[in-house]
């Protein structure tokens, strides 16, 4: 079916990107030439958790520190229309003002912060593919704008798919993936406050891989990225009860190679809220094939049999591993061929993985 002429304009100019940050600028000029806002969130998230990672365009909306209010608020406070609740609804798009019957200080992010900052209304959308986030986006506009509208919330919903999987590429790993800086993880801790009061080497030598965007100063004499932040909130999210999805992201570094970033709340002497601890260390063997799988929309049957071909294993031969017939393999084989763009057992391997993986 042919796409409508924005539509068709707003994805062309973000199949032009050559990485998720010229993505989220390209897709928010294009976007803004026909549905008009005067300031923009756009973030890549985590496609198991759900939660902000690398990259982050902020436009129009001031200083970092801000924006990890911002997310504060919608981890920690009862809010409407958070994003975990759009990443499952069945329009993953919503405004602010048509959500509460033009009564926004019902959000408790409108109340503390937006209010505040002059914004009228409010429009988010998750970037999803079937129930993998991978993108959000806030967009605003100020006090004597109109209220985002019905043909607004359609354009942005029917966006969601096509620009999540355009994102989706960025997470594919590459021959020219770099190898970690540090293998010892590093470890960052933070009171009840959420301030940054301890962190080693190893944190510090990761923290100088990740790429530039949003963040705050701390008392250790470096800034940290809002979505490191944004880990630690949600640990703090869990703990109090607010939550119960994992505080945990990946995350890829200026040299390509992926960090895995997980926090936890501690507890002190007689059950007492203790510091929160932030660990950061390379992606493991599985979360690097866990990537793999959610980059190319494997399912897990398609992945699995894509990992026996890495490890040399013939087509009746991964048939009896797997206790089906042949021409089951062969089916899910030309399904993975298909989405990956390959159409060779040496072609997907490479494409796939870096090198052949071994038993």
């Amino acid at each position: 079916m042919t796409q409508p002429p924005r539509h068709a304009e707003i994805l062309s100019a973000a199949e032009r990107a050559t990485s998720a940050l010229e993505l989220f600028s390209r897709a928010s000029a294009s976007l803004r030439r026909h549905m008009p806002f005067d300031a923009a969130v756009w973030t890549a998230t985590d496609p198991e958790t759900g939660l902000v990672t690398a990259p982050m365009l902020v436009e129009n909306l001031g200083s970092g520190e801000g924006c990890a209010a911002y997310w504060e608020s919608e981890l920690l406070e009862e809010n409407v229309l958070p994003f975990r609740d759009l990443a499952r609804a069945a329009v993953p798009v919503a405004g602010l003002r048509a959500a509460t019957g033009d009564l926004p200080a019902r959000s408790a992010r409108f109340r503390r912060l937006l209010g505040d900052q002059g914004v009228y209304d409010e429009l988010r959308a998750v970037l999803r593919i079937s129930d993998r986030p991978w993108g959000a986006v806030s967009l605003f506009r100020m006090w004597g704008g109109p209220a985002f509208g019905t043909h607004q919330i359609a354009l942005l919903a029917d966006l969601s798919g096509p620009l999540a999987d355009r994102l989706r590429r960025f997470a594919r790993p590459s021959r020219s993936d770099g190898e970690p800086g540090a293998s010892a993880p590093g470890l960052l801790l933070f009171d009840e406050q959420g301030e940054a009061t301890s962190i080693n080497e190893e944190a510090r030598r990761y923290l100088a891989l990740l790429p530039d965007g949003p963040s705050i100063p701390t008392a250790l004499g470096l800034r940290l990225p809002i979505w490191l932040m944004g880990t630690t909130l949600q640990a703090r999210a869990v703990a109090q009860g607010h939550d119960r999805g994992s505080a945990r992201i990946r995350i890829r570094t200026l040299d390509k190679q992926w960090l895995t970033c997980r926090a936890s709340c501690l507890s002190g002497p007689g059950g007492r809220p203790g510091p929160t601890a932030l660990v950061i260390e390379p992606a493991p063997p599985s979360d690097l094939a866990v990537i793999v799988a959610q980059a190319y929309g494997l399912t897990p049957r398609e992945f699995e049999i894509a990992q026996l071909v890495a490890r040399g294993l013939s087509t009746a031969e991964i048939a009896t591993a797997l206790f089906i017939s042949p021409h089951t393999v062969r089916g899910h084989l030309k399904a993975v061929f298909g989405k990956a763009g390959t159409s060779s057992r040496g072609e997907l391997v490479a494409q796939l993985f870096a090198e052949p993986l071994r038993q």
